[in-house]
């Protein structure tokens, strides 16, 4: 395989040492591991190994790579067996593609408090699928899916959301057979709207109740108790603006990253401003140190519960 032009690591080179001085105040250690293992990838600061043809006998040098999670020449081996593994489990039947999403207005708060909000966002839209779905009057079955969680969009900005690839159907309750749903849409939007932000305010009044949230620079003055005390009256009237109204008068504008700033400094600042730096390795949980969950998934033939 040819190497590319340009690589995330020849980036890192030519402004890896300014951005870090310049954006040090707010990033942690483990950021710049990150940094230095994507500079040292498949370098000879690495070491190497060599190969050999078991028939031919020819032997080539490489490089070891870092196997950091976050270097992207370290992730395709992963990913095309991650997505083999999947595509082994795929029912054969249709699938449908749905989007839960946060509104901008709370990109400040959950910038600050990634961990404990990426995994609301996990916990809530997925309880909202299986609750609505488990209505007699919608499908009425038990159903299962894959959650992947993405942290900013194509323009490097903030923009938390979840894909969710969900089996057009369920199993029936009393596990007598399969229930398809409609082939137009899987569940109303309208309903599963409201339920989502119904469960995602209750965790954010939950939060503020316990003291859970983080409150610093711009937004510092809203762990002010008179001021909370207001957010958390306003939580009930939010039946159509849905979560925005919380926080869209008392926020201020997200971060942004300006696009125009030089290439290197723009491509770095987003990926690691919105990288959820694990405190310990986690196996299998929903938005704590990774960012794909499995509910109740009813994949090849078998149902694995929550």
């Amino acid at each position: 395989m040819s190497r590319p032009t340009l690589e995330v690591a020849d980036i890192v080179r030519a402004t890896g040492n300014s951005f870090w001085e310049q954006q040090q105040s707010h990033l942690a250690w483990p950021h710049r591991k990150v940094l230095d293992a994507i500079v040292r990838c498949r370098t000879a600061a690495l070491g190497g190994h060599r190969d050999q043809c078991v028939r031919c006998g020819h032997q080539a040098i490489s490089f070891n790579s870092c196997r950091n999670r976050h270097c992207p020449k370290c992730q395709g081996n992963a990913r095309a067996k991650w997505l083999a593994a999947r595509s082994a489990e795929l029912l054969p039947v249709p699938y449908f593609h749905i989007l839960f999403t946060l509104p901008h207005e709370l990109s400040a708060l959950i910038l600050q408090n990634k961990r404990l909000l990426y995994d609301l966002l996990f916990r809530t839209s997925a309880a909202s699928l299986l609750e609505l779905a488990r209505d007699p009057g919608h499908l009425g079955a038990d159903i299962g899916f894959l959650g992947v969680l993405h942290t900013w969009g194509q323009n490097l900005q903030h923009h938390p959301h979840i894909h969710y690839i969900v089996p057009a159907g369920g199993l029936a309750p009393d596990g007598s057979g399969w229930i398809d749903s409609s082939p137009r849409f899987f569940l109303p939007i309208e309903a599963l709207s409201k339920i989502f932000r119904g469960k995602f305010r209750a965790g954010l009044r939950e939060l503020f109740q316990q003291d859970g949230l983080q409150f610093h620079n711009s937004i510092e003055y809203l762990a002010a108790p008179k001021l909370q005390l207001i957010q958390n009256k306003r939580l009930g009237r939010c039946a159509y603006r849905g979560i925005s109204c919380l926080f869209c008068m008392q926020f201020p504008p997200a971060p942004e990253f300006p696009l125009q700033s030089p290439f290197g400094i723009t491509t770095l600042s987003a990926p690691l401003q919105y990288l959820v730096v694990p405190q310990k390795r986690t196996r299998g949980s929903a938005g704590s140190g990774g960012n794909s969950v499995r509910f109740g998934v009813l994949f090849g033939g078998r149902v694995l519960s929550d």
